[in-house]
């Protein structure tokens, strides 16, 4: 299924519409009041509120080395609140601005951080409606999460939409490998070696950082790193056991999935048709343009053609 995007003219490139947001984009007029929230295995969760004295709420989940502050989360927190509904980014472990405290942090398949945040706005008793946004790594966790939880999610929580998901990730590794992806690998590699050096001094002896700056791919610093912190046995473990592409079948939520067809992110397996013909329950909508978290618009009321999207298919428009 497609849906109809048109970048603004001098934006038409998936690199292009990828960054643009990062560097210009500036949302001044979110108010965040932050909570932290205890984890069950004794760590914590910083989430970022803004909210409208709804009865309904949406939580919103960013992607690889994101957080609360990044312009499409702020996007997509105003455009909600704007709709009448209050709205909840949170920061997965690592993210909020404070190193967590234990040995692991997140991952493409750490649904269960995820439920923590759900559960813990439903034992508020204040909404009677509860809808799911994520971006990239975010969207692949909420995928995980409505798929394998299933009879266990909250009556409370009704839909799902989600963009830009890598929804096969040893492909998407191996695409944000290539040399014209340098850009983002360089970034990601960055914040990522930062964190891994923090996390050897508050655990001295458990992580090796003798080589650590040799790594420049996701396939080095998960097989060194994210899979074996995680319970995994080695990276194409942790891709194979977290692509939410092989679950998207047993997903029973009504739940929407927006890959552009030029994030410079994702591969041709990164749009999965067959899976969600044989879903009912999920929609798959594959616009030509929008670049990775991107589909910039521009217009009077400020708001991205994935915001837009959102807001109506939450029905909050």
């Amino acid at each position: 299924m497609t849906a109809e995007y048109r970048p603004p003219a001098l934006l038409s490139g998936g690199h292009l519409l990828t960054i643009y947001p990062s560097l210009f984009r500036k949302i001044e007029d979110v108010a965040y009041w932050r909570q932290r929230i205890d984890t069950p295995d004794d760590d914590f969760l910083d989430l970022d509120w803004a909210t409208v004295q709804s009865d309904r709420l949406v939580i919103i989940s960013h992607g690889l080395e994101g957080n609360s502050g990044r312009p499409y989360v702020r996007g997509m927190v105003r455009a909600v609140n704007r709709a009448g509904a209050d709205a909840l980014a949170w920061n997965f472990r690592s993210c909020g601005g404070e190193m967590n405290r234990q040995l692991r942090f997140y991952h493409s398949g750490a649904w269960d951080d995820l439920e923590t945040v759900i559960l813990h706005a439903v034992s508020l008793k204040r909404y009677k409606r509860i809808d799911l946004v994520g971006f990239s790594m975010g969207g692949n966790q909420i995928l995980l999460y409505l798929a394998l939880r299933k009879s266990k999610i909250p009556p409370e929580l009704l839909s799902a939409v989600v963009f830009s998901v890598p929804v096969d990730l040893a492909a998407s590794a191996r695409q944000l490998a290539r040399p014209v992806n340098k850009i983002y690998m360089r970034r990601f590699m960055r914040h990522l070696r930062g964190k891994i050096r923090q996390k050897a001094e508050r655990f001295p002896g458990r992580l090796d950082i003798e080589k650590l700056n040799r790594i420049r791919t996701f396939l080095d610093f998960d097989d060194r790193y994210t899979a074996p912190i995680h319970g995994f046995k080695d990276a194409r473990d942790y891709w194979s056991r977290c692509s939410s592409r092989s679950q998207i079948p047993k997903i029973e939520h009504p739940t929407c999935l927006v890959n552009a067809l030029d994030d410079p992110f994702l591969t041709p397996s990164c749009y999965p048709h067959d899976q969600a013909e044989k879903n009912p329950n999920f929609v798959l909508l594959t616009p030509r343009h929008g670049g990775h978290v991107g589909f910039v618009a521009f217009n009077r009321e400020k708001l991205y053609w994935s915001e837009r999207l959102a807001i109506k298919l939450l029905n909050l428009a």
